[in-house]
């Protein structure tokens, strides 16, 4: 039992770590290949915590041993600033280096069309405030369940 509570906290920690050092570094979560550090098929608690430990690390600015929120929010730019990039890079159509609008407007487009006809229910063609309080409820009592981007689950 014990070793099961330490393999759930070791892998929270490396999860928890992970995204901090996303922020950082702007990695994708760890795939098994990456946490498997001996290559022998398994994922040990040691290979779990090696990984956590250099996740820390490499948000840890100073190498103190500790996650200042400064660190965290240098974490946090640096992948926001990565995130910008690369969603100009994808969607600049025109390749200006900036994006209009227009080059946004169709995933966001039909993304809204599928929310609209999903909230219109009597299919008005508009959402009225019950509506809109009743998709509202849904979404949260879905995230509460552990679904949607706040709880995977």
């Amino acid at each position: 039992m014990k070793t099961k509570i330490l393999m759930a906290a070791l892998l929270s920690s490396v999860v928890m770590t992970a995204g901090a050092a996303q922020a950082q570094g702007h990695r994708e979560r760890p795939d098994f290949a990456s946490l498997d550090a001996n290559g022998d098929g398994q994922l040990t608690m040691d290979e779990m915590a090696q990984k956590a430990a250099a996740r820390f690390a490499e948000v840890d600015g100073d190498a103190d041993g500790t996650l200042s929120a400064d660190e965290l929010t240098a974490a946090a730019a640096n992948n926001a600033a990565d995130r910008a990039a690369r969603m100009i890079a994808h969607l600049d159509e025109n390749d200006d280096g900036v994006l209009q609008l227009s080059e946004m407007q169709p995933r966001g487009g039909e993304r809204r069309g599928r929310m609209l006809s999903q909230m219109d229910a009597d299919a008005d063609g508009a959402i009225s405030e019950e509506e809109f309080q009743t998709a509202k409820t849904r979404r949260d009592e879905c995230r509460s369940n552990g679904h949607g981007p706040r709880g995977r689950g």
